[in-house]
């Protein structure tokens, strides 16, 4: 049976809803822990309707006490008045017992601006790389198809600083190496890098970005392009990574096209998955959260 740790995330979101409504689809084929504080998960669970019993975990690498029937949780308490502090301090805590355990680390959803108002916090993925040390890529696994954008959360004015050919060459050597790993599972039969600027710069009229980035890509034979963005995507299939520079070029029509995805991270010595959507706290307790890319996450 397979084995995965769930860091809760930040509990003013659907987190814990989306954990408690899949809880009964997932105990015979996943047993997994769930990491964070103890007494704010049950303050957040009382007020959902649920008789799952509570069942504290002490030894979570070995997963002893653990119980089938309950929802098992590690408690890694609050330290501190500061709730970023805290969420830091789950984090580095599940990092540091997924880097230990090898097992899969699930993070759920977390509301980014509490960090940057207070560290230079960039993103989950960009965070765990710098804490491990590790070149870290995000990747949108779909059911129709995947993609990477080279850049994530960043200011699309910025974007063009990273188009030379050793961000490109670095990055895509590193994607290259992961992707084979084996414990990602990953099949791409097509990797497909778009075009930076409309219609591919139109001849270097509209920019020579996409005439950097078409002299980079031809030192890997795996990697095809670049292709115009805008029809990029009427062709595609379960086996095609779509790779950009910037996030929305590829993320929205990820979101549109694909119907189950989730957010696998690269790069680490486990695997780290979250799914493919924010804390939702607009509709918290209201029981519309949806629980498909956790499902995804957990059955990966």
């Amino acid at each position: 049976m397979k084995k995965k740790f769930v860091f809760i995330g930040d509990t003013d979101s659907i987190n814990i809803e989306v954990i408690i409504k899949t809880h009964k689809i997932v105990k015979n084929k996943v047993k997994y822990i769930l990491l964070g504080d103890k007494k704010e998960f049950i303050r957040y669970y009382s007020k959902l309707s649920s008789n799952l019993k509570i069942n504290s975990v002490l030894d979570p690498i070995n997963f002893s006490d653990y119980e089938k029937e309950s929802l098992n949780i590690f408690d890694i308490q609050n330290v501190n008045k500061k709730k970023f502090s805290n969420l830091i301090n789950q984090i580095n805590f599940s990092n540091y017992l997924s880097s230990k355990s090898k097992i899969d680390l699930i993070t759920m959803p977390i509301n980014k601006s509490l960090f940057k108002k207070n560290i230079d916090f960039v993103g989950m993925t960009e965070y765990l790389g710098h804490i491990n040390n590790k070149k870290t890529t995000m990747l949108m696994y779909g059911n129709k198809f995947s993609v990477i954008p080279l850049t994530t959360h960043t200011n699309l004015k910025d974007v063009n600083f990273s188009i030379n050919k050793n961000f490109l060459y670095k990055n895509l050597n590193n994607i290259l190496i992961n992707i084979k790993k084996k414990k990602y599972y990953l099949n791409f039969n097509e990797i497909k890098f778009l075009c930076y600027n409309p219609h591919c710069s139109e001849n270097q009229t509209l920019g020579l970005e996409d005439n950097i980035i078409s002299n980079s890509i031809k030192k890997f034979k795996s990697v095809k392009g670049p292709f115009p963005a805008d029809s990029a995507f009427k062709n595609i299939n379960l086996n095609t990574l779509f790779i950009s520079m910037y996030h929305d070029q590829v993320l929205i029509p990820f979101k549109i096209l694909n119907t189950k995805s989730f957010n696998l991270t690269l790069g680490l010595n486990y695997r780290r998955l979250s799914p493919a959507h924010g804390t939702a706290s607009d509709i918290k307790f209201q029981n519309k959260a949806d629980i498909i890319s956790y499902l995804e996450c957990m059955n990966f």
